[in-house]
């Protein structure tokens, strides 16, 4: 089969395409005829070796989520067959991993009726994030939460999410996903200089929580000069009033300075809600532009320019 692979550290100028072995399912897993792949930034991080020490030997593959048609069952696999449509999360202890032909999948759920492979392979990780998220920081129905960077993938599930749960949110984003989460019926302010006073400006009571999900804690704020340390969590903190009901997805060495909650633990047992919500059309993550294998590092520069707009997508 064709997959993305590297077998060096570096820039997605590594990622070569080559010819390799198909993997075989282990006891639990299921091979799938891959569809479509959702990257991520977690994905340059593995290819630039950040998580080195937790992975196995090069050569290695990336793309974390996928989606596409049941191929073979592992070992005591049940509920699902072959030729099944499904989403979730790819293998990522191998060789290759979801930017490929075939990839192995430890949990799944079927692709809802009308929501396309590329809709599907959209949801795993920020559906995961955001939900775990909100779990972890301990938002309840009634109260008011904030969500910071609400114009990422993860920012938007998050804000989906918690108005499905009856909370309500204020929002920050930029100019190009305003009108979509004002749509699904969250306030929405700008980020940047003034947040604190255009967040108070919208309700006449306290921020109850807030949850920071743009890249790096904040550091949307200006493109073109960095962020204070901490980016905009002291903001966030401020608005609340107590760094115990502020929670990061991203900066995780401001949250330890600050005393901002984080959380790291991934867990795929939603995957069927996620499914049952994308069907209702309440979980929906935009796909930005879509590409082939070969368009890789193409994709990358879009990526990692922080701005791509929604899902960026590799399409088989």
């Amino acid at each position: 089969m064709k997959a993305l692979q590297f077998d060096r550290f570096g820039s997605p100028d590594v990622i070569v395409l080559r010819d390799v072995p198909q993997p075989e399912p282990g006891p639990g897993q299921i091979r799938i005829a891959v569809r479509a792949c959702g990257l991520t930034p977690a994905d340059w991080h593995v290819v630039d070796g950040l998580l080195a020490d937790h992975l196995p030997p090069l050569p290695r593959g990336l793309g974390l989520e996928v989606a596409g048609t049941v191929d073979a069952l592992g070992e005591g696999v049940t509920g699902v067959q072959i030729g099944d449509r499904v989403f979730g999360p790819a293998t990522f202890d191998g060789p290759t991993a979801g930017a490929a032909e075939y990839a192995l999948m430890p949990a799944w759920a079927r692709i809802p009726e009308g929501v396309t492979a590329e809709q599907a392979a959209a949801l795993p990780m920020a559906a995961e994030t955001a939900w775990r998220a909100l779990d972890d920081l301990g938002v309840q129905p009634g109260e008011l939460l904030l969500v910071h960077g609400a114009g990422t993938t993860v920012g938007e599930a998050a804000v989906r999410f918690a108005l499905h749960r009856g909370i309500r949110v204020i929002a920050t984003a930029g100019p190009t996903r305003a009108a979509a989460l004002e749509e699904i019926g969250a306030q929405v302010t700008a980020y940047g200089e003034g947040m604190a006073e255009r967040v108070s400006a919208l309700t006449p009571g306290p921020v109850d929580r807030a949850l920071d999900t743009a890249p790096t804690g904040g550091r949307i704020d200006r493109a073109d000069k960095p962020s204070p340390a901490g980016g905009s969590l002291p903001t966030l903190i401020e608005l609340t009033g107590d760094p115990d009901r502020v929670l990061t997805v991203s900066d995780f060495a401001a949250a330890a300075e600050l005393g901002v909650r984080i959380t790291t633990e991934i867990r795929y047992d939603q995957m069927n809600e996620f499914a049952r919500l994308a069907g209702e059309g309440i979980l929906v993550v935009p796909v930005a532009r879509t590409y082939t294998l070969g368009q890789i590092q193409e994709a990358a520069k879009l990526s990692q320019s922080r701005r791509p707009g929604g899902k960026l997508m590799l399409v088989l």
